[in-house]
């Protein structure tokens, strides 16, 4: 219904449609950097289906800014053309095409011959385009969650819920596993022994990796608030620099861009590579982690063990408005916690930018101490809500 009113919303404005049908968001990104066209996803990204929204991406296939964002916003009760000027709706032949060409040969010509891969599709957008992807560089693949309906997208599996890709992966006795989010714009991994391996992990790895073939530019990457604080120490270990930036992957694009970076992401698995895509890609992201893991010739646990050390790391949920994050109560509470840790931690106490939730983010040398500077920090953000 949502694709069926933008579309003749858009047309009605006197702009011509061309619908791909169910593709990935990175997928869609891609094309309209191929065409040089502004597009729109309608997706609930990694939240249930109905949740769903619309993406707009500008011409190029990159995010609006928020001047763009609210000049669209003032443009909308705008008188429309009508007769001969509004637009036309057409479907897309082949929309995957170039997209899975794109992803294969962001390897070069190597392949992945002799590699055994689960990928959960998470019943989303991929789940045609992710396994005829992997096997046509020569993984075996095993496909969960890959059978979307229109309401089973996120539901219990995908990079939310990796846990049945975890028993998987292990059942099978598989080298790896995917799990990729609903729209595919991001992913997590799982080693051979069920580990997860996240965003963090995918991106101590495939920084060393392109350090050590001199594809670093700047020898530096973008991450976010939320990333671990073993990924920062690692990553500084050899040599490789940080920019940090508030979540949210506009905020990493924008910061990569003023750097000059070609590799960023969160810890949620949202990893971009600027020098491949214009956005976040779960399934490019995949395949470039299995590729720096054939050629290391260890397994991904292996490597994504000795990648970097995790701190300990607690997250909460606290539903409260979001200027709850900003009461005075909250604020002095973070600091004093930040106080006790020095540089053994780290806190970050927001809004989310999705629901009327704040998070809490405690980083401690030991889970009993996050736990507990967690546990304290909430009660203050639960009293603050209800005063």
């Amino acid at each position: 219904m949502l694709v069926a009113a933008l579309a003749a919303g858009l047309a009605s404005a006197g702009a011509d449609v061309d619908d791909l049908g169910v593709v990935p968001t990175p997928a869609v990104a891609h094309l309209a950097s191929v065409l040089g066209c502004p597009a729109a996803v309608v997706s609930a990204s990694h939240n249930p289906w109905t949740d769903n929204g619309i993406k707009l991406l500008a011409a190029g296939g990159r995010k609006l800014s928020d001047e763009v964002e609210a000049a669209i916003s003032e443009n909308m009760t705008r008188t429309l053309p009508g007769g001969a000027s509004v637009g036309t709706i057409t479907r897309h032949p082949a929309p995957l095409d170039a997209y899975a060409q794109h992803v294969t040969g962001a390897l070069e010509g190597r392949r992945l011959d002799g590699c055994s891969v689960v990928v959960d599709c998470a019943n989303g957008a991929a789940s045609v385009v992710a396994p005829q992807v992997l096997r046509a560089l020569g993984a075996t693949v095993t496909v969960l969650a890959g059978a979307p309906d229109g309401t089973n997208i996120n539901d219990g599996c995908g990079s939310t819920f990796p846990s049945a890709l975890q028993e998987a992966v292990v059942a099978a006795g598989a080298d790896a596993g995917l799990a990729l989010d609903g729209d595919a714009d991001r992913v997590l991994a799982v080693g051979e022994d069920g580990s997860l391996v996240d965003g963090d992990r995918i991106m101590a790895i495939c920084a060393a990796d392109l350090s050590r073939r001199g594809r670093l530019a700047g020898n530096r990457v973008a991450v976010t608030v939320m990333s671990n604080l073993g990924l920062r120490i690692a990553l500084e270990a050899i040599g490789i620099g940080v920019v940090e930036t508030p979540v949210g992957d506009r905020n990493l694009l924008t910061a990569m861009a003023a750097e000059g970076l070609v590799l960023g992401g969160e810890q949620s698995g949202h990893v971009i590579f600027s020098d491949l895509a214009t956005t976040g890609d779960g399934l490019l992201t995949g395949v470039l982690l299995l590729d720096a893991v054939a050629r290391s010739g260890q397994s991904l646990a292996s490597v994504a063990g000795s990648a970097m050390e995790q701190f300990p790391q607690v997250l909460r949920n606290v539903p409260a408005p979001r200027a709850v994050a900003d009461a005075p109560g909250v604020v002095a509470a973070a600091e004093a916690a930040a106080a006790e840790l020095g540089t053994a931690g780290r806190i970050l106490v927001r809004p989310s930018g999705t629901e009327p939730v704040v998070r809490v983010m405690v980083e401690a040398p030991t889970l009993a101490a996050a736990e507990g500077i967690a546990d304290r920090i909430v009660a203050v953000i639960a009293e603050a809500a209800s005063a």
